[in-house]
């Protein structure tokens, strides 16, 4: 499944921008990462996989570590934060459709989306920033 996706493909491409992973007791329960790509000319950083073990999930976990991702890309300086995800999950982080960002392979183009910081417009062809 998760080897065939679009994202994921990208995802081995481009380089790590920043990685997050939360622990309690010692044990591994959360992880997210950024990667470093161009969406059309905007600077900008690919969002996922964010994982959260069941046992700790609807804690709100996970959307703390959109939030540290969010703020990692801002002080990266970046133009912006793209997603494939839920839009009504994301859409309260402020993230909006990004209908004219191309990523290299079929995507549910409804659920791409756009974390906006600067006026750079997602447009064009996604790809890593190397």
């Amino acid at each position: 499944g998760r080897f065939a996706k679009t994202a994921e493909r990208l995802r081995e491409r481009a380089p790590l921008a920043a990685g997050f992973c939360l622990y309690e007791g010692g044990r591994l329960i959360g992880s997210v990462r950024l990667w470093s790509i161009l969406t059309g000319e905007a600077r900008s950083v690919f969002l996922g996989p964010i994982a959260v073990d069941k046992a700790s999930r609807s804690t709100g976990l996970g959307g703390e570590m959109v939030r540290a991702c969010i703020a990692e890309a801002k002080a990266l300086g970046l133009d912006g934060v793209l997603l494939v995800g839920d839009p009504p999950y994301f859409s309260r982080f402020g993230f909006v459709p990004a209908p004219d960002a191309v990523l290299p392979g079929p995507v549910d183009q409804r659920r791409v989306m756009w974390l906006p910081f600067t006026a750079a417009a997602p447009v064009g062809a996604v790809r890593p920033d190397v």
